[in-house]
């Protein structure tokens, strides 16, 4: 085969491939079958009873909850297809289920710890749409329980229309529907008091894992509470670096070079 023969086929192929390129989406979702919808732009499916979608919620507040060991394979093992779900099993059924005694018994542990968990943590990992930490964390200087949310607070609490909107009608048509109110967890938070630059005890931002709290989200509510401000970089205002890792990132070295205080525990920039 010639040079020209070979680039002339190149080319029928290239002109082939032109008319094959128009993609025609999909119209049913592939697990339940259900009619997908297009939501900005992008498409899916909407069936709340979907099991690909009821498996994606649960990896999500198995994750944001940090229950380890609650992955994807291990929630179908067990058969999880709800929040409750996860809180109704004892520690012989997971054990049974997963066929080993000894990783039943640490899930089971796991998933006891996550009850103590506060609302600020909570909210995000029910996947509402656009209730993240950001959203909780701006209720939780408005509000000390999920009963206590209302429009008003959501307009005060400075939150989105669309954000707003979302959590009132998750709050409406799916936490008591679904029984979610009766799931293991208070519900409620500590009132976060707004904190001026005036009154303020320093500003802490927070390098690494943290050892004393299971979040960020979570450490920050505390500190706020006791007056401090928290920043997710380390910026020229900051007076205080929370590194419980042991480990000298970036942010370490740049704070020893600015002179700013370095503390491995939380508790000792509230108690000092």
């Amino acid at each position: 085969m010639t040079n020209g023969q070979s680039f002339d086929i190149i080319v029928s192929y290239l002109g082939e491939r032109e008319t094959l390129r128009e993609i025609v989406p999909p119209t049913n979702c592939p697990t339940c079958n259900s009619e997908l919808e297009f939501v900005n732009d992008q498409l899916f499916c909407l069936n709340g009873l979907c099991s690909a979608r009821s498996a994606k919620r649960l990896e999500h507040f198995a994750k944001t909850l940090k229950i380890k060991g609650l992955g994807p394979s291990t929630i179908d093992r067990l058969g999880l297809e709800d929040y409750d779900d996860i809180y109704y099993l004892s520690q012989v059924e997971i054990s049974s289920l997963l066929d080993s005694e000894k990783l039943g018994t640490k899930l089971h542990t796991e998933i006891q710890n996550s009850k103590s968990v506060n609302l600020i943590t909570l909210l995000p990992a029910f996947s509402i749409p656009l209730i993240g930490s950001s959203a909780t964390n701006k209720l939780a200087k408005h509000i000390s329980s999920i009963y206590e949310i209302t429009p008003e607070i959501c307009i005060e609490a400075g939150l989105g229309p669309k954000a707003a909107s979302n959590l009132l009608t998750w709050l409406e048509n799916t936490f008591f529907t679904n029984g979610y109110d009766k799931l293991p967890f208070s519900f409620t938070c500590d009132k976060q008091a707004e904190v001026s630059l005036t009154d303020t005890k320093g500003t802490v931002c927070i390098s690494g894992k943290l050892k004393s709290y299971p979040t960020k989200a979570a450490a920050k509510q505390v500190l706020e509470k006791y007056g401090f401000i928290v920043k997710d970089s380390l910026t020229k205002d900051v007076t205080i670096l929370l590194n419980e890792s042991g480990i000298a990132s970036s942010k370490t070295k740049k704070a020893e070079e600015l002179g700013i205080k370095i503390f491995n525990n939380l508790k000792h920039i509230i108690e000092e």
